[in-house]
């Protein structure tokens, strides 16, 4: 039986592979198309490849982000918390006042 930490981990490791080697796929791509050695048709068939890459990358940054969680510690009790980098209410008003 595994522990939802080890499941949690595996999944975490695997998706950071994932976005890792999507990246250094990017990369690739991009050199190629830097280096202006391609045919017109290569270049296209690259770039449309590069977009590809870019949303998937795109997807699973923002995917990670939704999955961010602050612990924060409320009396003598940890909470988790979803993470959120929008300006709190709170702190609109002391800004506007």
């Amino acid at each position: 039986m595994t522990t939802p930490d080890e499941t949690d981990g595996g999944t975490v490791t695997s998706e950071a592979a994932n976005f890792e080697a999507g990246l250094e796929r990017l990369e690739a791509v991009v050199d190629r198309l830097e280096a202006g050695e391609l045919s017109l048709e290569e270049s296209l068939s690259s770039f449309e490849e590069g977009v590809r890459l870019t949303r998937s990358c795109a997807e699973q940054l923002e995917a990670a982000e939704r999955r961010i969680e602050v612990l924060t510690r409320e009396g003598d009790e940890w909470v988790a918390r979803v993470f959120d980098d929008e300006p709190h209410a709170a702190g609109a008003t002391e800004t506007e006042a």
